[in-house]
């Protein structure tokens, strides 16, 4: 799907610029031009399409639904399921998120959606089976979901809405004010289609800033990290590896996808699987990239709690693991 984006990467850094392939500064630069490209790419996909699902989206309706009738946690997990089917990294996935705020679905429910979505895909999940068969696969698979789940209704639990930041807040009422205007003026999609247009340049230009600086920090950690280090502090003698595991993540930024053929290497290097299951969750579900832009939509104490619940679940995942296999 993105061999284009490969094919631009490959050009601007080996024959533009003449960098020695295989070299550390070829590995980081190929790394941050190609995510950025594509990144921005699904950004402005993501937020048009999530653009027009809320100029039809039935905001007042759905909160009031939510709000009167008791699902018993299951909102929680429909929202990590629906995080299962769309195949969309960290990053991409915080579009959705505000999407599904403007929508009228409470927070914790949203996160539910963004722990699962990067860490649980189609194309993930395909490449575990092959990698690892399919029970491990299906226990990864089920504790992503419960991850999510479980995530999510701890943070719906401390009433966190007040931490968004006044950007979002801003882009919530101005979405508010433009659903008005469609219903009232019974618009058709080509007349909406320029205010979404609008709503998707305001978006993209707030958080452009935050995306090339997250990458920026994760194509510099993808090329210079050297050969060994993880093996060296993971290894299984190490009670504290699956904890250190998840915080030494953090700086890195990867998809499922990509992560995966690391996660096989060091399994087959020695360190035990979950310890290499919860590198690969703090990567995709904690990234440094994310939490850069996570800051535009929510305060630093809010992305502080959002890390800090997701940290302890993926610690626990970790050490579940090692103690199954």
């Amino acid at each position: 799907m993105f061999d284009w984006i490969e094919t631009i990467a490959d050009w601007v850094v080996f024959d533009l610029f003449d960098i020695l392939p295989k070299s550390r500064l070829a590995e980081a630069m190929h790394f941050f031009i190609y995510d950025t490209i594509k990144i921005l790419f699904l950004l402005v996909i993501i937020i048009f399409l999530m653009g027009i699902i809320n100029s039809y989206f039935p905001i007042d309706r759905v909160r009031n639904y939510l709000s009167r009738n008791k699902l018993y946690g299951l909102e929680y997990l429909m929202a990590s399921l629906f995080g299962v089917v769309t195949p969309f990294c960290s990053c991409s996935s915080v579009p959705l998120f505000i999407g599904f705020v403007k929508g009228g679905i409470p927070l914790g429910v949203t996160f539910s959606f963004l722990v699962t979505s990067p860490l649980v895909n189609e194309v993930a999940i395909g490449l575990f089976i092959g990698l690892f068969g399919v029970k491990i696969t299906a226990i990864y698979v089920l504790s992503g979901i419960i991850l999510g789940t479980v995530s999510g209704f701890v943070l719906q639990k401390m009433k966190l809405e007040k931490h968004l930041t006044s950007w979002v807040k801003t882009i919530l009422e101005q979405s508010k004010k433009e659903q008005d205007k469609f219903i009232q003026q019974r618009q058709t999609l080509k007349e909406r289609i320029p205010i979404i247009i609008d709503e998707v340049m305001t978006i993209l230009k707030g958080v452009l800033p935050y995306v090339i600086i997250g990458i920026a920090i994760g194509a510099t950690m993808h090329g210079y990290i050297p050969n060994g280090f993880f093996e060296k502090y993971l290894n299984k003698d190490n009670y504290f590896a699956v904890p250190l595991a998840a915080i030494l993540a953090v700086p890195m930024y990867s998809n499922a996808s990509g992560i995966l053929p690391v996660v096989q290497v060091l399994v087959a290097k020695g360190i035990p699987l979950g310890t290499a299951i919860a590198f690969m969750m703090g990567v995709v579900g904690l990234s440094l990239p994310e939490a850069m832009l996570l800051k535009k939509v929510m305060t630093i104490k809010l992305v502080g709690l959002f890390f800090g619940v997701v940290t302890v679940c993926i610690i626990i995942s970790g050490y579940l693991f090692n103690i199954i296999f």
